[in-house]
């Protein structure tokens, strides 16, 4: 901390890490939120879980049933225990109502007042949400499995989707014309839509070494592809399969980057929607791991921990970088939030004051006459809030400082002392 502060002040240190490490360590700590319920509307599973970016509070999601809810995460009861309430939804008796599962929904990125949704009845919707009707439809030949809007263009509005055997499709985060498609025959592509041929290149698990396996030359997997995601900077995209393994390319070559991730179990036979991380100092990806979700870090491949709480296969997860929030839906019918963990061990009362009084400033004794003056300072921190409680400063006139710093957190009106800190000025 202290060094942290001084890279500071000599502007040696970025401004944003300690808010990266704060993430990081949010992160870290997910659990399920056993505060807060999400009210379950579907009737069959949830297969598109989509959160509004200008906000970051209202959730859709989409249903095998053709259903699409909308949902309000903020808790205006300001009740400890509440339940997420559905705003509205397109029910099986809206005349607009898609008539089979939904496969895929999303907010126009820049303004809640629009989203979309396909489904495999060959549509592709386009809605306004103040008066939920349809505000376009497009109709196919074929079964849409996935679209995608672009987060960052700027100069155009397209809205990429496939037909057929092309499970998942991204546009890049990065570059708004680059797009990349997974499909079912084990290929990816990444397209330049501002080029007449289009394909700028196909990945290729082994780098172009098509002697060590020939029948697989030009495949991102060894079985159906059906999920991708880029990393929040758009450089690296992530890919899945039903092979059960998952991959880390780099987005401007098509290089394997060769992560080992492990085993990733991936049974689905639709379009299995992850998500990563955005704003920690080492990033992470959620993936559905049958009833759970696997986190791993992205770039060492190491597995962080498992999301256990659903009763059957999770086919979607959305996160929420705002609060470094976590949702997941699952063939069960139920979608599931997962925050950052505030329970830490509670010592004893005298173990407490011991601590302050003595442990964190071993230089004052009381036969001292004149004590080296301390400052205690509480934080509670709660979603990102810093609150300064209270302060006490003793013997002032001494011409050296020290302060002891006493990090505290919040739960159920519970204070927990979790470390001190001394600090020489």
């Amino acid at each position: 901390m202290l060094g942290f502060l001084s890279a500071r002040q000599t502007g040696l240190e970025d401004p944003l890490r300690l808010r990266r490490a704060e993430s990081t360590r949010r992160v870290l700590g997910l659990e399920l939120n056993k505060d807060r319920d999400i009210e379950r509307i579907h009737g069959s599973g949830v297969n598109t879980l989509d959160i509004e970016p200008v906000e970051a509070r209202y959730m859709l999601s989409g249903g095998s049933d053709g259903v699409i809810v909308l949902y309000d995460l903020e808790n205006s009861s300001r009740q400890p225990y509440y339940t997420c309430k559905a705003v509205c939804s397109v029910g099986r008796n809206h005349p607009d109502v898609h008539k089979y599962s939904v496969e895929t929904v999303q907010w126009y990125p820049h303004d809640t007042g629009m989203f979309t949704s396909s489904s495999f009845d060959k549509t592709l919707k386009v809605w306004d949400t103040n008066t939920l009707q349809t505000a376009d439809i497009f109709n196919f030949e074929e079964t849409v499995y996935s679209h995608h809007m672009s987060p960052v263009a700027t100069k155009h509005c397209l809205v990429a989707g496939h037909r057929q055997e092309i499970l998942a499709v991204s546009w890049s985060p990065r570059c708004e014309y680059i797009l990349a498609t997974a499909s079912a025959d084990s290929r990816v592509k990444l397209w330049d839509v501002r080029r007449a041929s289009g394909c700028l290149f196909t990945l290729d698990q082994h780098n172009g070494k098509k002697s060590q396996a020939v029948e697989s030359a030009n495949t991102a997997h060894n079985g159906k592809v059906n999920g991708l995601c880029f990393t929040s900077d758009g450089l690296h995209l992530l890919t899945v399969g039903t092979d059960n393994r998952m991959r880390l390319w780099n987005s401007s070559n098509g290089e394997n980057t060769l992560v080992n991730y492990g085993k990733v179990c991936n049974d689905s036979r639709k379009a299995l929607k992850f998500t990563v991380s955005d704003g920690c100092s080492s990033e992470f990806v959620f993936v559905p791991y049958g009833s759970t979700i696997a986190v791993y870090t992205i770039y060492s491949g190491e597995q962080i921990t498992m999301l256990k709480g659903h009763y059957k296969s999770v086919d979607c997860c959305v996160f929420q970088s705002h609060f470094q929030e976590l949702y997941s839906g699952s063939r069960d019918c139920n979608i599931l939030a997962w925050v950052p963990s505030l329970y830490e061990p509670v010592p004893d009362n005298d173990e407490v004051a011991h601590d302050c009084d003595h442990d964190a400033d071993p230089r004052r004794s009381p036969s001292s006459p004149n004590p080296t003056p301390h400052v205690c300072i509480y934080y509670l921190t709660h979603i990102f809030k810093c609150l300064y409680l209270s302060y006490q400063i003793n013997d002032a006139a001494v011409s050296k400082k020290c302060a002891v710093i006493c990090f505290k957190t919040e739960h159920s009106h519970t204070y927990v002392h979790t470390h001190s800190l001394s600090l020489q000025f």
